[in-house]
């Protein structure tokens, strides 16, 4: 039995009128449609939904740095490919990277710096627990410096990141070239899925 290929990646032709300003805007940004988008295309609605989530958590009170801590968090936990490729492709050309930084996130190892380790570790707690976080990790967090307003806002790009982690891996987003280079394979051997 054959099976059937879903979410075929559209394009400013194929997508609705309703899609098209969406992906035009993506155009615009990264000089061409990545596949999660050309994919997620199918659900207007969703999409519109996942890109101003992007935004919003671009505008919170944690740093670029701290955002991308986030990202790489829950593409760890969800083995999504894609993420963890797009973000170290991002990173891999920023100067402001801090050394190990790549290498520890792509690994699944604690980071060097202890603030940013204790946002990675609330991020995980927020999502291994579904939210239920441990008093050891909200002592960690707090203690590094972060507020009640920061610990929404890693919620804020925790669940934006799921949302795009799942849609990737749901509509099988396949790595686009600019960033093959930096392809992951999960630590533990296992090849990780789209």
């Amino acid at each position: 039995m054959q099976t059937r290929t879903r979410f075929v990646p559209l394009t400013l032709e194929t997508a609705s009128d309703a899609a098209r300003p969406l992906l035009q805007a993506t155009a615009r940004n990264f000089g061409f449609i990545p596949s999660p988008v050309a994919k997620a295309a199918h659900s207007p609605g969703m999409l519109k939904y996942l890109l101003g989530g992007f935004a919003a958590f671009d505008q919170s009170s944690l740093s670029q740095i701290e955002r991308e801590v986030v990202a790489f968090s829950v593409a760890f936990e969800i083995e999504c490919s894609y993420c963890m490729a797009l973000h170290s492709a991002m990173l891999a050309r920023a100067p402001s990277t801090p050394a190990g930084f790549l290498e520890a996130m792509r690994g699944g190892t604690a980071l060097a710096d202890p603030r940013l380790e204790a946002l990675h570790q609330f991020v995980q707690q927020i999502l291994r627990t579904r939210g239920r976080v441990s008093e050891p990790t909200w002592r960690a967090f707090e203690a590094a410096g972060y507020s009640e307003a920061q610990a929404l806002d890693a919620l804020l790009g925790t669940a934006v990141y799921l949302l795009s982690t799942l849609s990737n891996v749901l509509t099988r987003a396949e790595l686009d070239k600019p960033f093959e280079a930096f392809r992951w394979t999960h630590p533990a051997g296992a090849p990780a899925e789209r």
